[in-house]
């Protein structure tokens, strides 16, 4: 009786490693966009997103009132494969994982560098869908601001 106590015991102590691998498949796909735009390499950044993925942008005005901002992320994709004059950095980190397949949802601190110089911080959140072509960003949602930023 004591045996099985003690192994069911540590089953609870072991770490779902399945979990663990999961998390580092939608982080990897996450990184990888960030690794596209600092390539400027648009055929990457297109291979980790749905075709109608959405891109949403909250910030504030000078009355301090909240300014929604959508745009296309075939914009965005061509802006990263457009050459421009500074590398553009998005640093993330704390990055949280949840996963309840087939969906998962990435909440990721950042600060933006153009080059070496600041331009803004914020928290990203990134919904993905699990496809048979493995794990795809399908919206992106961040703020952005220049101040306060940790």
């Amino acid at each position: 009786m004591q045996t099985a106590f003690v192994l069911a015991l540590l089953m609870l102590a072991v770490p779902d490693v399945n979990a663990q691998d999961k998390s580092a498949e939608v982080k990897a796909v996450v990184d990888k966009m960030f690794d596209a735009m600092r390539a400027g390499d648009s055929l990457s950044l297109r291979s980790v997103v749905t075709a109608d993925c959405a891109l949403t942008s909250l910030s504030r005005n000078k009355a301090d009132s909240v300014i929604v901002h959508t745009s296309s992320m075939q914009g965005f994709i061509k802006a990263v494969g457009t050459p421009h004059k500074e590398k553009w950095d998005e640093k993330i980190y704390d990055v949280t994982v949840s996963i309840d397949e087939p969906m998962a949802i990435v909440w990721a601190p950042y600060k933006f560098y153009l080059g070496e110089t600041f331009s803004h911080c914020g928290v990203n959140v990134f919904t993905l869908t699990h496809t048979k072509a493995g794990w795809k960003i399908n919206a992106i949602t961040d703020t952005r601001r220049k101040e306060n930023c940790p």
